[in-house]
């Protein structure tokens, strides 16, 4: 977008000490969303960084507008970067062009070309009223696919500056059709998937100074996110877009059906190792009105207040979902009750209602419950690194198919949504900024009509509180937090700092720590390292009175990374990044916990395959990164780098080794044209090529910019199995040609 045009002019300016971000885990230098899927397979970036980029990229900064935590939103920035944005901004009344924040001082030529694709540029001669925007159509299809091709379609347009509608269209194939009770089965019953035309997301908002009003589909977050949060940002404030479009780079199984009444399964033979392209997904966010306003004159200060009302029908994993009327299921975590399996979900058979049909099996049930939610925000601000505030939120889900009276449908204990259908919190939220030094804080109580169970996981609604500092220059950041989440703490609106392990479906659960991080620049070398420390409750079966019950235990875990890169000149880069993981600090080496031994892995596990809850795993991984970038000339970029991976594994007391590396090339010739490739080898437990997966695989892209603002790209994607497994033998395709084609016009 802005990139290329800023080369030339910033060419002749010279660039200071870049700092970074503490949210990204790398210098984030991207231009499309598929620079961004590059940075996810080299694993440089978390899919959580991925998923936030990709919408901050979608939605679109304005220096001209951004409030400071949309301007820390942006990758690479600092706190004292986006206070300087702002600085500049209220000296001079508007940024008339970005390159002048590098001609300040205010930023760095380096930090202005990395998010310069994150940036909406207003043309200043345009008509106030006159419309602007884009639409967007993208389709991609293997070369054995059966079945018509997936397509989505996005766009947007916005009157002047205050008025912007947009939407997102998806033709999908592989989604389950309407889902009823079928009182002869004494279960769900299901459409076969067909081809089917869905409107996710649509929208339209009112914006100015004063008053913010989005009728539709939508987005909302405020402070540390621990009361509620589905922005994507790691310091939201406010209302936010919601029109974005997912899509997954792995084939699916294009039958996913078991036996069920049948005398076969109808997914043998040739269908049962058969994969197609995946449809393009979506979030299913807040659907209503949301309505708020951050100018509201109080004293020396200002405040803002928020309220939102979404009814949204949400989507569930089959086996989430249980029955729990009295007398059948009482409490879902009882596992000893067949009862509390998930029901069976039949294929709709065509013709006499009673013939014999086939099982779904590992499927996405659409439109099985409908949540209603009120929320609201009100916040002071004594100054702009100054506030206190209220956030609160409640939640009533209704489950739409209609059910006899014993049977009453709910969710699984390791679902996200919590049983017992109804939840919410509430919590006060601050912020102070003295010089280079910002603390944040947020206090929230959650409740929710979980059964109360024994041990320290009862139900009910529970605490929790997070503490975060940082110390902010223009070359250096530190972050320090501290967490407390509560066993009892189950709120699904929660996006507060936590790790990636889960209690009963909730991250931020049963689980305190404290993390450090630490980003900066010393002469030429750019150092990333962190250190997070946390303890979390984890599900063992301990022997009582000769029976095996369920309990919980807690279990310390930690995870360090240095990840260090070397300028040794202004084309050639290269790093040694090092990350250490161990799920079980407290365990030893027999990784006994409760009486129990607690399986030595490190990757989850599940139940039954993919049937069942979670695995515990107290394994250890310890990772070696090489990367090198070279940039001979300003219209190519080369980038190399190979990963060792040591961990532990189910299998037996041997260390597992991965291997891994990928190269890709950028070559820009002009304005207008743009290609890239990628070549990926993967390789999963080096000693054993008949256990996990071994691939190739290889992607090229051509990007070109048509008219004046229009942009056109193909893609073509190769991948080869490598493995032994029987499962790769049989699979089909194999290899597998994905082709995809782009074209985004704008206006």
């Amino acid at each position: 977008m802005l990139k290329r045009t800023l080369l030339a002019t910033l060419a002749l300016t010279l660039a200071a000490a870049p700092a970074a971000a503490i949210p990204y885990e790398a210098f984030i230098d991207v231009d499309t969303d598929d620079d961004l899927d590059d940075l996810l397979a080299s694993g440089q970036i978390t899919p959580e960084t991925y998923d936030a980029l990709r919408v901050l990229l979608d939605r679109g900064v304005d220096l001209d507008t951004a409030t400071r935590e949309e301007l820390y939103s942006l990758p690479n920035l600092t706190y004292a970067d986006a206070d300087a944005i702002i600085e500049y901004r209220t000296l001079n009344g508007f940024i008339a062009d970005p390159v002048d924040l590098v001609a300040a001082g205010v930023l760095t030529e380096e930090k202005l070309l990395a998010i310069s694709s994150f940036l909406i540029i207003r043309r200043r001669e345009r008509s106030k009223y006159e419309p602007h925007g884009f639409v967007r159509v993208f389709t991609r299809a293997a070369h054995s696919d059966r079945i018509a091709p997936p397509v989505g379609v996005r766009a947007r347009v916005t009157a002047g500056k205050d008025l912007t509608a947009g939407l997102a269209l998806s033709l999908t194939r592989l989604r389950v059709g309407e889902v009823v009770w079928d009182p002869n089965r004494d279960a769900l019953l299901a459409d076969p998937a067909s081809n089917q035309l869905h409107v996710p997301t649509a929208f339209v908002r009112y914006r100015t100074d004063q008053l913010d009003l989005i009728a539709g589909t939508y987005r909302v977050g405020f402070g540390e996110r621990l009361t509620f949060d589905t922005a994507t940002d790691y310091t939201p404030n406010g209302l936010y877009l919601d029109d974005q479009l997912t899509r997954g780079y792995d084939l699916v199984r294009s039958c996913r059906q078991s036996t069920g009444e049948l005398a076969a399964t109808p997914c043998g033979g040739d269908l049962r190792y058969r994969y197609v392209t995946p449809d393009f997904g979506w979030s299913e966010g807040l659907r209503g009105l949301a309505v708020g306003t951050e100018q509201i004159p109080l004293g020396q200060g200002r405040l803002q207040a928020f309220g939102w009302g979404s009814y949204q029908h949400r989507s569930i994993y089959q086996y989430e979902i249980a029955n729990t009327a009295p007398g059948v299921c009482d409490d879902p975590r009882d596992d000893a009750n067949p009862a509390c399996s998930a029901p069976d979900v039949y294929v709709r058979p065509d013709g006499a209602p009673l013939a014999p049909a086939p099982e779904f099996a590992y499927q996405t049930l659409p439109n099985m419950f409908a949540e209603s939610l009120v929320g609201g925000n009100v916040t002071y601000f004594a100054a702009r690194r100054d506030y206190v505030g209220v956030t609160a939120y409640g939640a009533t889900t209704t489950w739409l198919p209609d059910t006899p009276a014993d049977v009453r449908l709910d969710t699984q204990e390791w679902s996200r949504w919590p049983i017992g259908g109804r939840h919410g919190a509430v919590g006060a939220m601050m912020g102070m900024g003295r010089g280079i030094y910002d603390v944040f804080a947020e206090v929230t109580h959650s409740f929710d009509r979980i059964p109360r169970g024994p041990g320290p996981v009862r139900g009910g609604g529970g605490p929790a509180a997070i503490l975060r500092a940082t110390r902010n220059l223009k070359d250096q950041e530190v972050e320090v937090s501290a967490r407390y989440y509560d066993p009892d703490f189950a709120n699904p609106y929660a996006g507060s700092i936590a790790a990636a392990d889960e209690v009963e479906g909730q991250r931020a659960r049963g689980e305190h720590g404290a993390r450090l991080r630490y980003t900066g620049r010393h002469g030429a070398v750019r150092v990333r390292t962190g250190l997070d420390v946390w303890r979390t409750l984890v599900p063992i079966q301990q022997q009582v009175a000769g029976e095996i019950v369920d309990d919980f235990v807690y279990v310390a875990r930690g995870d360090v990374y240095v990840r260090p890169d070397f300028d040794a000149t202004r084309q050639f880069r290269w790093g040694v990044w090092l990350q250490a993981t161990d799920k079980g600090l407290d365990q030893g080496d027999r990784r006994d916990a409760g009486g129990m031994v607690i399986p030595p892995c490190y990757e989850v596990l599940f139940e039954d395959g993919e049937l069942g809850e979670p695995i515990t795993c107290t394994g250890r991984r310890f990772v070696t990164t090489l990367r090198a970038r070279l940039v001979p000339s300003k219209q190519l970029t080369l980038f190399a780098q190979a990963r060792h991976a040591l961990l532990d594994d189910s299998r037996g007391a041997d260390k597992r080794q991965d291997l891994s590396a990928l190269a890709t090339a950028l070559w820009k010739p002009d304005d207008r044209l743009r290609v890239r490739g990628r070549v990926r080898y993967l390789n999963e437990d080096i000693a054993d090529p008949a256990y996990l997966e071994q691939s190739l695989e290889t992607s090229v892209e051509v990007g070109y910019r048509m008219r004046k603002r229009d942009r056109a790209r193909v893609r073509a994607d190769l991948v080869l199995w490598l493995d032994d497994r029987a499962s790769t033998a049989a699979r089909s395709p194999s290899p597998e040609l994905w082709l995809g084609a782009d074209y985004e016009a704008r206006f």
